[in-house]
C-alpha cells in the first residue's frame, strides 16, 4: 500500500514514470530530471511514517540540564535609594553626555595622545585593568582614597588613566563591550573605588543601543553588584552611595532594565 506521501508526490511533482522501482537504482546518480524526481518519490515512500529515537538513559544522567538561579537585585535600605525626580534628572544628564560624545567623537579622536598612553590589545584583560585602574588598585592593594590622591598625576601608567574623551572616543564598540565586561568582572570581587566609577560611567556613555545580549547581561550584573554593596553600607553619608545609586539608575532607567530600578519610597 502506498503511503500518503507517495499518493501526494505525483500531484506535487508531475512526472512520467517510465521506469519501475525495480529498474531504478537509488544508489546511482540520476540520468535526467525525471529520474531524479522519481528517486526522491521512492526514497520518501521508503521512509517509515513514525520514527522512534533510541535513547540511552545512562547518557542522559551524565548530561543533565543545569538550573542556574539568577540573583535578585538587593533592595535599598530605607533612606538609601534616590527619589524618582533625582533618577529622572540623572537620566536626562546622561542622555546629553551620550549625544555630545556621538556628535564630537571625530573631533576628540583626532586629538593626539601623549606618548605614555599605550592602550592594551583588546583581549589583554590584565592590561586593561592596569590601564584603567592602575597597578595597585587593579591588584587590590590600594584601599585608601588618600593614597590614590597622593599618587594621582605622577604616573598614569602606575595609577591608571582617567577615561579622557580623547581615549574612549577611539574605542570601537567591541572594545567598549570588552573593557566594560573586564571591569565589571573585576568589580564582582572588589570594593568600589572612584576610578572604577568614572570608567564605568564613560563606558556606559559609549555603549550603543539597542544592546547586544552580552551587554544586557553585563550591565545587569553591574547593577546587582552595586545594589549588593549599597545594602551593606553603614551610613547614608557614605561617599560611595551617590555613585552606586547613579550606576543602578542608569542601568535600570536609561537602558530599560526596569525590574532593577529603585522605586520611590
Amino acid at each position: 500500500m502506498k503511503s500518503d506521501v507517495e499518493d501526494l508526490m505525483p500531484r506535487l511533482l508531475p512526472i512520467e514514470c517510465g521506469e519501475t522501482s525495480s529498474v531504478l537504482n537509488l544508489d546511482g546518480p540520476p540520468r535526467n530530471p525525471q529520474e531524479y524526481l522519481r528517486q526522491v518519490q521512492l526514497e520518501a515512500a521508503l521512509c517509515p511514517e513514525v520514527v522512534v529515537a533510541k535513547i540511552d538513559p545512562k547518557k542522559l544522567k551524565k548530561q543533565q540540564t543545569v538550573n542556574i538561579s539568577v540573583a535578585e537585585c538587593h533592595a535599598a535600605p530605607a533612606g538609601f535609594s534616590p527619589s524618582l525626580d533625582w533618577q529622572q534628572r540623572q537620566v536626562s544628564s546622561f542622555s546629553d553626555v551620550r549625544q555630545s560624545i556621538t556628535k564630537n567623537r571625530q573631533h576628540w579622536s583626532s586629538h593626539s595622545l601623549d606618548d605614555n598612553v599605550v592602550m592594551p590589545k583588546q583581549a589583554d584583560e590584565e592590561g586593561w585593568k592596569q590601564f584603567c585602574l592602575g597597578e595597585r588598585v587593579s591588584q587590590g592593594t590600594l584601599s585608601s582614597h588618600a593614597d590614590a590622591n597622593a599618587e594621582a598625576g605622577l604616573d598614569y601608567s602606575k595609577v591608571g588613566f582617567p577615561p579622557f574623551l580623547s581615549i574612549v572616543s577611539r574605542f570601537s564598540q567591541a572594545t567598549v563591550l570588552t573593557v566594560l565586561d573586564i571591569l565589571i568582572s573585576w568589580f564582582e570581587e572588589r570594593d568600589f573605588v572612584p576610578q572604577l566609577g568614572r570608567w564605568l560611567y564613560a563606558l556606559l556613555a559609549c555603549l550603543e543601543k539597542p544592546l547586544l545580549p552580552e551587554a544586557h547581561s553585563s550591565i545587569r550584573q553591574l547593577a546587582r553588584r552595586c545594589a549588593q554593596l549599597r545594602s551593606n553600607l553603614a551610613s547614608q553619608d557614605d561617599d560611595n552611595l551617590p555613585a552606586l545609586n547613579l550606576l543602578i539608575c542608569l542601568v535600570a532607567r536609561y537602558f530599560e532594565q526596569n525590574d532593577l530600578a529603585d522605586q520611590p519610597e
